[in-house]
């Protein structure tokens, strides 16, 4: 053997020595296993990208509807606006209660003037003036007598002679009164004439 061929036949023994270590079919399994798992990591991180973005777009739809409601519809009054209405309505308040007060003393008043009132009409109807002192009817009834136009004359000692009636149509009559003629004759005469 020469040189050359045992250099050759080290080669060949070392071409099979590998050659063991090289198997075609594990190299193609290895690389089909890595395959497999690439496409499942890509399988998965699609999925996991998918559901990234579907939470994104619920977040998205939730922030939008916080901003929307963060929002003051124009309606709605603005804080200054309803500090102040409620300033308006607490003056308002105290204003009526004022008024309610001044009203409650008011009525207060008038109940105890109309429980006077009451009492000072109970005493007048309790009481009898006429009783009270000793009055003469007699100048009122003359009074009254010459309102409807008729005047009694009277002689010196104090007697009825006769009554001057004035008419309706402003005609004046006398009535004479004598003792033979009733009492009930002459009113009625004179009643007659003063309507007439």
């Amino acid at each position: 053997m020469t040189i050359g061929s045992l250099q050759l036949q080290e080669v060949v023994e070392n071409i099979r020595s590998i050659s063991e270590l090289l198997a075609p079919e594990d190299d193609c399994r290895t690389i089909t296993e890595v395959q497999d798992q690439i496409d499942e990591e890509s399988t998965q991180r699609r999925v996991e990208l998918e559901e990234v973005h579907a939470n994104l777009k619920a977040l998205a739809r939730v922030f939008e509807a916080a901003r929307a409601s963060s929002i003051r519809p124009p309606s709605v009054p603005s804080a200054e606006q309803h500090a102040g209405s409620l300033n308006r309505l607490d003056a308002s308040r105290l204003s009526l209660a004022k008024e309610l007060n001044d009203t409650e003393g008011a009525l207060a008043s008038r109940q105890a003037e109309l429980s006077q009132l009451k009492e000072e009409f109970r005493q007048l109807e309790e009481s009898d003036p006429a009783a009270e002192h000793d009055l003469d009817a007699t100048p009122l009834r003359l009074s009254v007598y010459r309102g409807l136009g008729i005047e009694p004359i009277l002689v010196k000692s104090g007697s009825l002679d006769r009554v001057l009636v004035e008419s309706a149509s402003r005609d004046i009559h006398v009535v004479k009164f004598s003792n033979s003629a009733r009492d009930d004759d002459l009113v009625e005469q004179v009643w007659k004439l003063a309507l007439s």
